[in-house]
């Protein structure tokens, strides 16, 4: 099976106008996304330290999103991927169970600022990384992956940034395969960070949009990467998971788009919680519940996510910084009951060490349901029962968490977001990157862009 060789054909041969208008409409609106989130997210303490790096490394022309540095274009790729990371607010592929705005997107910006792509060239960069990385994330049975002590993200990321790079340098076929033998040999990201809420997840897309970038540029200048890096003995997908399911990688491609099925984020927080919140909040809202009224949560999930945000229940029930509480089920059940939201400022320190959470996390209970399972990944669902001192049950089941393609985010929400995480910008220039957004295919130049972006947040 050449999956890469099959990647570098559809890479080469698809157009712009091969698009259909929902896909170039529904990059335009996770380009948005990704926009306010790096913004944003450049203000974070990791970020600052990410700044302090570029400072000593690099110089160059490439925008380091709400920073108001310029840099060498791989190093903008880090900080940006790091910066829109950081927030636990970006886009999801449910099936593939990854990240891909955080990484397409800092690689295609700085490939297009690089080459002065078109708004179309960009879009069709962003929607072949899109492709590649979801299709990957597949390939490689996220479970497996995660049990193996791999971020999806990180490891899948890096094909799909040398993807999106490779076809802005208008790289050709036997080229695009070396960019894809060569990324195969820079797949990194472990989650180690789980264990004491280390900065290194926000580090890993950024990290994959740097070597993607890199690999490119190898690529370029007729650096030889192996043939099957993907699918080859010593490949990525049997390298990096005991049952990968290689088919999955090629099933329907160029039939129809995954960028298509990417979910956006309202909480701040890791994907696994999104439903269980939903649920938490449907029951307290429409039954006017107080915090004290309640007695106990039991919390359903698959077993994937009880790995990530459920276990182990002492350490999820006291977490001791935001990445903890990024990462914990009985935090985002508990915060979303007493302050009726779970966005930035919910994951304030002051809030993770609030006696009022701690006690209320005590009372949250998570398990592993396996009737969800037969559900997943197509579905990411969630089963909450919250019992009240009052002795009553409310039940509440969710299949689709709000920002899932069956369950989208609006227009009108996707601004609201934005706006909220970019109150800092001057709003003639917020108006100016929206308009040009939401028109990108008439742009000339993506920089024109990307120098919207460029002042410090």
């Amino acid at each position: 099976m050449e999956i890469g060789k099959k990647f570098a054909e559809f890479a080469a041969g698809l157009k712009f106008e091969d698009l259909p208008e929902e896909v170039v409409e529904k990059a335009k609106d996770l380009f948005v996304d990704f926009a306010g989130l790096a913004y944003r997210g450049a203000e974070v303490e990791s970020s600052t330290a990410v700044c302090n790096v570029m400072k000593k490394l690099s110089t160059g022309e490439a925008v380091v999103i709400g920073s108001g540095l310029r840099v060498g274009p791989e190093y903008a790729c880090l900080a940006n991927g790091c910066f829109s990371h950081s927030l636990e607010l970006d886009d999801v592929i449910n099936e593939a169970s990854l990240h891909p705005g955080v990484v397409v997107f800092p690689a295609a910006l700085a490939a297009g600022e690089m080459t002065k792509a078109s708004g179309k060239d960009f879009i069709t960069a962003v929607v072949i990384g899109y492709e590649i990385m979801s299709r990957l994330g597949r390939a490689i049975h996220p479970s497996e992956h995660y049990r193996r002590g791999f971020h999806p993200t990180g490891t899948c990321g890096v094909f799909a940034a040398a993807a999106a790079a490779a076809r802005l340098f208008q790289l050709n076929r036997e080229q695009f395969l070396a960019a894809m033998g060569i990324a195969a040999s820079q797949a990194a990201a472990s989650m180690e960070f789980l264990t004491d809420g280390a900065w290194t997840k926000r580090f890993h897309p950024g990290w994959s949009a740097h070597s993607g970038l890199i690999a490119a540029l190898l690529a370029r200048e007729n650096f030889k990467g192996p043939l099957q890096g993907i699918e080859g003995r010593y490949g990525f997908l049997r390298s990096y998971s005991e049952r990968p399911v290689p088919e999955l990688a090629l099933e329907g491609l160029g039939e129809f788009y995954y960028i298509s099925k990417t979910s956006l984020k309202p909480h701040a927080c890791c994907r696994y919680n999104q439903s269980p919140i939903d649920a938490v909040l449907r029951i307290v809202d429409e039954n006017k519940l107080s915090s004290q009224q309640v007695e106990k949560v039991k919390v359903g999930v698959v077993n994937t996510a009880m790995q990530i945000v459920g276990n182990p229940l002492h350490t999820k029930r006291n977490p001791q910084n935001v990445v903890e509480a990024q990462f914990s089920l009985p935090y985002a059940a508990a915060i979303s009951i007493i302050r009726r939201r779970a966005f930035l400022e919910e994951y304030d320190p002051e809030w993770i060490k609030s006696a009022q959470v701690k006690d209320l996390m005590e009372k949250v209970e998570c398990y592993a349901d396996e009737a969800l399972e037969k559900e997943f990944p197509q579905k990411w669902p969630c089963q909450v029962e919250l019992h009240t001192v009052e002795g009553k049950v409310y039940r509440c089941k969710i299949d689709y968490p709000k920002g899932d393609p069956q369950n989208p985010l609006s227009r009108e929400e996707l601004l609201q977001k934005f706006e909220l995480l970019t109150e800092k910008m001057e709003k003639a220039r917020r108006k100016e990157f929206l308009r040009q957004a939401f028109s990108l295919e008439k742009c000339t130049n993506i920089k024109s862009l990307a120098e919207l972006l460029a002042e410090s947040s």
